[in-house]
């Protein structure tokens, strides 16, 4: 409102006294009370603008062992195994405090179901086969990461998902989901 308002009164004075200027006068930066991120920027918890840099991206399964700590194997090849995990982890260079992030994941074809833990900025495309999840998170020592479980119903094939902060891609993983034989995934091998 008030940048409307320093416009109209600019203006309305160089028409009364006969100003005319050769290049407009950029008045939001004149009045602005907020520091405005430049593009290609994350805000920092303590609102310094800082330009993204990627330290590592890994994509791969996450295995839980008996006493439930998370192991996270980097892989392209994903089991398509009820209850497996797979996904991404990135880390920020030199980054502490919240992030906002966009995931866009690409199927062969559409799973039976799409479901997420919380539903919340989530949406799925018309023919299924897409979603795009938008999260903040607090970057825990610079690191952001998003897994999914492999639930009936989903399909094999080659899937890919893009990672983006304040819409620039910092992010490609291009990976596989394979059906898993039967008699190997229970233990029970035969020999001849």
């Amino acid at each position: 409102m008030r940048i409307w308002t320093a416009i109209v009164v600019l203006t309305s004075s160089w028409l009364v006294s006969g100003l005319v200027a050769s290049q407009p006068i950029n008045a939001t930066v004149a009045i602005a009370d907020e520091k405005i991120a430049p593009s290609g920027s994350i805000s920092q918890a303590n609102n310094t603008q800082k330009p993204i840099a990627i330290d590592k991206s890994e994509f791969g399964i996450a295995r839980v062992d008996a006493r439930g700590k998370v192991n996270f194997i980097p892989t392209f090849r994903v089991p398509l195994q009820e209850g497996s995990k797979y996904g991404w982890r990135i880390q920020l260079k030199d980054y502490q405090g919240e992030v906002t992030w966009r995931e866009v994941l690409r199927l062969p074809k559409p799973p039976e179901t799409w479901a997420t833990d919380d539903g919340e900025n989530f949406t799925v495309s018309a023919d299924g086969t897409e979603s795009v999840m938008r999260r903040k998170t607090l970057a825990k020592d610079g690191v952001i990461e998003n897994y999914w479980t492999i639930a009936a119903g989903d399909p094999p094939g080659k899937h890919k998902i893009q990672v983006y902060v304040d819409d620039r891609l910092i992010a490609t993983f291009d990976f596989e989901v394979f059906p898993v034989d039967r008699q190997q995934s229970t233990g029970r091998n035969r020999s001849l």
